[in-house]
């Protein structure tokens, strides 16, 4: 049974905390300038958690304390060397957790991951989870959160990574296929296998299709492809992990 992957359950203007499986939000520390995109996602999740300066972002995204009061959440962890006083103390006058984990071992990403995985106990439920950012920004952050999202796609179902203008996420080796809501994603796309050496793809649905198409980094990778208007579901089939990533169009604003 191949893998379905749904971002209309977090990405339509109609999804909210109720549709579809359960979600956790983890806010990175990356400005939100996509109004639309950050208020659908937010609203389509359970829990939501700052990674430390993540709180700095959702603090300045928003004009007035009515708005930010609207958009409290559940908790910011980090080693907090990032977190602003001002933003600190405000969010804690307002009843948010605040927690300093300093160890060094551990970034504040893979640390908001462990909280979550404590609260998924507590609830006996399993969670899907999306990082809001960690697609733009310095480089080696990014490399970080596609390395531990591969690493992570053995231990959970679903971790997608969200920006200003693609949602992006890990393929394990198999079949999966990816319901196309062609007024949100599109048209360009790409398949990446990073963190592998090669890889082995099949597609159906994009304007170039590969059969059995060998791909590396030291040979020739999928990037600019695109979805067709036509079809309603892309189909992709690898041997190995790879990244499969989508634009998103301009969304109007409708909180």
């Amino acid at each position: 049974m191949p893998t379905i992957w749904n971002t209309s359950s977090f990405l339509s203007a109609a999804s909210n905390s109720s549709t579809e499986s359960s979600k956790a939000l983890i806010v990175l520390n990356l400005p939100i300038t996509k109004p639309e995109i950050f208020y659908r996602v937010w609203r389509s999740c359970q829990i939501r958690y700052c990674a430390d300066g993540g709180a700095n972002r959702l603090y300045d995204f928003f004009d007035s304390d009515k708005e930010r009061r609207q958009f409290l959440p559940d908790l910011i962890k980090g080693d907090l060397d990032s977190l602003r006083s001002d933003v600190r103390s405000w969010y804690e006058q307002a009843g948010v957790r605040v927690v300093e984990d300093p160890d060094q071992y551990s970034t504040d990403l893979m640390k908001c991951i462990s909280s979550i995985q404590a609260h998924e106990k507590a609830i006996s439920a399993n969670l899907d989870i999306i990082l809001f950012g960690g697609l733009t920004g310095r480089l080696d952050q990014t490399i970080h959160t596609l390395h531990y999202l591969h690493k992570l796609r053995t231990e959970r179902d679903k971790v997608w990574v969200v920006s200003d203008d693609e949602v992006a996420w890990c393929l394990d080796a198999g079949e999966h296929e990816i319901p196309i809501d062609h007024g949100i994603l599109g048209p360009t796309c790409g398949i990446l296998p990073l963190g592998v050496t090669d890889a082995v793809i099949s597609t159906k649905g994009l304007r170039w299709d590969v059969e059995n198409w060998e791909t590396s980094f030291s040979t020739q990778i999928s990037t600019s492809n695109q979805l067709v208007s036509t079809e309603p579901v892309v189909k992709i089939t690898t041997n190995r992990p790879v990244w499969w990533n989508v634009a998103i169009q301009d969304l109007a604003v409708s909180k």
